[in-house]
């Protein structure tokens, strides 16, 4: 009796010792495991790409590309924005991603007092990078870290070599822009009058209305007829293209005019198919993307820092009806 008791609990124990030791090694096994999965969650680092634009197919692209480098490269990219430029709704998303504590901020630049101090105060204060993509402003405003996209000066400067090869070095060419003049505009201006005012016989006239579309007409009209004789219009805004386009088709043919432009918005490639355009400035919004993150996670891992802050240019070429895809 005594021996069938013994003999029981030490089976008890045995059965007891095995489940002990099979729990010993799973919470071994879990407390090694469970700082591994931290570690891969913290070396994700967080990044928003934010813009004004999205939905258009230019901003598509930038997207697409940013998700592709940052999957490459082992970040989360967030796409954060507004349609239709709503100014405020944009800069309330940027002040929402510095409270966020996100790592790096990759933003389409916008040249406004409220824009520099959210990037030159506020993120500055956080420790949070930003780089401006596809559109610029001064870095000695913003304090951005660097810029990808494309150099607005040497775009300017590619479109008014076309347009003297097309019209020749004689005749009245009109600049139009947005009447808020913001920093790309500026440099796009820049790029064709170095060209332009080197010729002696053309006459160029900078013409700035808002970007509403009765607007635009009505600044469009009163060029024409001011300058009766006007041979070329180019829109160095894109958004204002359209309804130039639409006016100067309304009041005469628009075959005797060269009409250009650059592609970041739309409207811009359907005109040019259909031959209501002469040529546009086409530029790389994929190439902006992928670059944009790659420097990001450069300056993150502190592989390339400083980053050039003269930034980082993308491919442009121009486009004529033949070209357009």
């Amino acid at each position: 009796m005594h021996k069938t008791i013994s003999l029981a609990l030490g089976s008890i124990c045995a059965v007891f010792l095995f489940f002990t030791m099979i729990s010993a090694i799973r919470f071994v096994q879990s407390a090694w495991q469970v700082p591994q999965t931290q570690m891969q969650e913290t070396d994700r680092y967080r990044l928003v790409l934010i813009t004004q634009d999205l939905g258009t197919p230019f901003w598509n692209k930038v997207g697409e590309g940013a998700e592709e480098e940052a999957l490459r490269l082992g970040a989360n990219l967030e796409v954060w924005g507004t349609y239709g430029e709503d100014r405020e709704d944009f800069l309330k998303q940027l002040e929402i991603a510095i409270d966020s504590k996100v790592d790096g901020i990759i933003v389409q630049g916008m040249d406004e007092d409220q824009f520099d101090h959210l990037t030159k105060v506020k993120a500055a204060f956080s420790g949070i990078p930003v780089i401006t993509v596809a559109s610029d402003v001064p870095m000695s405003e913003s304090m951005r870290k660097t810029y990808v996209g494309s150099d607005a000066r040497a775009a300017g400067k590619m479109l008014a070599e076309r347009l003297v090869q097309d019209m020749g070095a004689k005749g009245t060419v009109v600049l139009m822009g947005d009447e808020r003049e913001e920093y790309d505009q500026k440099r796009r201006v820049e790029g064709v009058r170095g060209v332009l005012d080197a010729y002696p016989d053309i006459r160029v006239e900078e013409v700035t209305t808002s970007d509403e579309e009765e607007k635009v007409a009505a600044a469009t009209q009163a060029v024409m007829n001011r300058f009766p004789g006007v041979s070329a219009f180019v829109s160095v805004d894109a958004n204002l293209t359209a309804a130039m386009v639409q006016e100067i088709g309304r009041r005469s043919q628009i075959a005797p005019y060269h009409l250009y432009s650059f592609d970041d918005n739309p409207e811009i490639l359907p005109l040019l198919r259909q031959g209501k355009l002469d040529g546009i400035v086409e530029q790389s919004p994929g190439e902006m993307g992928q670059t944009g993150v790659r420097m990001m996670m450069r300056w993150l891992d502190g592989e390339t820092v400083p980053l050039d802050t003269e930034g980082y240019p993308t491919a442009i070429r121009f486009l004529t009806t033949e070209d357009a895809p």
